[in-house]
């Protein structure tokens, strides 16, 4: 297989930063196509006919769509930093923890923070614990990949910029509660690969504030 690579995406979406990461760390070229998520390429739906949605990930001629599934199959075809480790049981375990992330605390902050009364006090109560027992995952490990960064620490990447712009915008205080969470964000944000592809934090400002009345009319937007 040919190393020509195409990702399509959106640089302001958080799941095409994860399949950017991913390529950055294994140090191979791609071409970024930028989607205009209101007006969805034929290409796009051409690769990704049956979700239709960023990011997509062409490898010569052979689309692989989802997130998660993408930063595998990066780190399975191509040599370079590993991403998830060899151990089955510790990529097992990596990837319950992925999925944590992507049912349980990415969907609680979401609503959290695009919620009002009641209904936004039962998703905080949520999101509080599991941020609590996503903070103790890290159990002073300096990423959730130990020394480097891994699959765990891609999935997460919302909580190192995008959930805190989203409760700026709102004005919400919740991240602020777990300093762990926070000081991996932090180093996070720091890595050269991850650095090199974080949109800027006024472009995620940009497309939330103008939504937020929209937004508390129940129309929450979609950003990949």
């Amino acid at each position: 297989m040919g190393e020509t690579l195409k990702l399509f995406g959106w640089k302001v979406s958080p799941y095409s930063h994860r399949v950017e990461v991913a390529l950055r760390l294994k140090g191979v070229k791609y071409e970024f196509i930028h989607e205009d998520l209101a007006n969805k390429s034929d290409m796009l739906i051409r690769y990704n006919p049956i979700l239709k949605k960023i990011p997509v990930l062409l490898h010569d001629d052979t689309p692989i769509v989802e997130s998660q599934v993408i930063v595998e199959y990066i780190d399975e075809v191509f040599d370079g930093h590993p991403i998830l480790p060899k151990d089955p049981y510790e990529r097992a375990e990596a990837r319950f923890w992925a999925r944590f992330i992507d049912e349980k605390v990415r969907p609680q902050v979401w609503m959290s923070c695009w919620t009002d009364g009641e209904i936004q006090k039962s998703f905080i109560a949520q999101a509080k614990e599991s941020l609590a027992t996503l903070q103790g995952r890290l159990e002073g490990k300096k990423f959730f990949g130990g020394d480097s960064i891994g699959l765990i620490d891609i999935m997460a990447c919302s909580l190192a910029l995008w959930y805190g712009v989203m409760e700026e915008v709102v004005g919400l205080n919740l991240l602020n509660d777990y300093p762990e969470l926070c000081r991996w964000g932090e180093d996070y944000r720091n890595v050269e690969a991850v650095r090199e592809c974080l949109p800027e934090r006024e472009l995620i400002v940009d497309f939330f504030a103008p939504r937020k009345d929209r937004i508390f009319a129940k129309k929450a937007p979609v950003y990949d």
